[in-house]
């Protein structure tokens, strides 16, 4: 550790370089990440909340929720298998208030402690529609419903598909939309039952049913990889030519006696501190970017992932770093040393 840190400060340049390279990259990708995990809940919130459980789908549906029906006799098995179950339907829409349109998600559940309560001619939404000059207590509109509905409250992010959610009773859903079925049912826990012309999805997979979620976080955490990929290139070359530069000097510690692991063990503990001290400052300064940040820009970069995150970049670095020090294996004491050192 003591040699380690010497070099580190004898040699502060080279490695200054590499820790704000490695500053910059992680910087990025923890940005990139945060805004992955943003949009993520963004787009999805209404089920990123759900507890872990098991939806149903008509099997003919193929996947799309907005084509799935399930009528009386369907609904009354799942409820003599799992009487807690909860049905609901999701369907895009908009609401007007007076003159001005509002994008919302309609959502009409069963009674269930999942999902908030609302009596018929009511209506509960996302609070984000405040900025659009919605208030409590305005009647709102919709062209294929005759009666207002109530604005009665508004919940904290519940969206989906990146739009508002709007809450509506199951009688005011069924006038809407001209149907007396709902598309989805909800069983909470792992041990759920199955069912014959229904298709089972985990909460992982009716995400992925949701349109653009699966191709939204593909594109954004392939660049996260890719990002990833380039940091462990970079810990490679960096000490492949640090390396080549002290093969006299590992000669030369190898001639009094230093073993091969102990040069490794340095090297690591290199990476490891250069790494360690790029990490907390990319999370810092990421974090504090979300002050700066636009409003309503979805950002989200929890503990967890930024762990997650820098174990990885810690990971990626050892990899790079011993790939590149397996010539320290290699180097003859001789051979090294008639080189000359360092």
């Amino acid at each position: 550790m003591k040699m380690a840190w010497k070099e580190i400060v004898k040699f502060k340049t080279r490695y200054l370089i590499l820790g704000t390279i490695i500053f910059l990259i992680s910087l990025l990708t923890m940005t990139i990440s945060g805004l992955a995990n943003g949009l993520s809940y963004d787009n999805a919130s209404l089920i990123k909340d759900l507890p872990e459980g098991t939806f149903y789908m008509q099997e003919k549906s193929e996947d799309q929720y907005n084509l799935s029906h399930l009528d009386e006799k369907k609904m009354n098995k799942i409820r003599e298998a799992a009487p807690e179950a909860t049905f609901l339907s999701i369907q895009m829409g908009e609401l007007e208030n007076g003159n001005k349109n509002h994008s919302v998600v309609f959502v009409s559940t069963t009674n269930s402690s999942l999902f908030p309560k609302v009596e018929e001619g009511e209506v509960i939404l996302n609070n984000s529609i405040l900025a659009e000059g919605v208030s409590q207590g305005d009647d709102l509109t919709n062209s294929l419903l005759d009666n207002k509905l109530t604005v009665e409250e508004f919940v904290d992010q519940q969206k989906f598909s990146h739009s508002s959610i709007a809450f509506i009773n199951s009688n005011d859903f069924q006038k809407m939309h001209r149907t007396d079925t709902f598309q989805i049912a909800f069983v909470e826990g792992d041990d759920t039952p199955k069912f014959d012309g229904l298709t089972q999805y985990s909460n992982k997979d009716f995400l992925n049913t949701i349109p653009s979620y699966n191709a939204e976080q593909l594109s954004l955490n392939m660049i996260v990889i890719f990002l990833l990929v380039i940091s462990g290139m970079l810990f490679g070359i960096f000490f492949y030519m640090i390396n080549v530069q002290k093969l006299g000097t590992y000669g030369i510690l190898k001639a009094v006696g230093m073993k091969t692991s102990a040069l490794f063990k340095m090297m690591w503990i290199q990476m490891i501190i250069i790494t360690f001290i790029s990490l907390i400052l990319s999370i810092g300064i990421s974090q504090l970017l979300t002050l700066f940040m636009p409003e309503g820009m979805p950002f989200l970069l929890t503990i967890e992932s930024a762990s997650i995150m820098s174990l990885l970049f810690l990971g990626i670095g050892f990899i790079g770093a011993t790939l590149s020090g397996f010539q320290i294996s290699k180097v003859e004491p001789i051979q090294a040393i008639n080189q000359g050192g360092v």
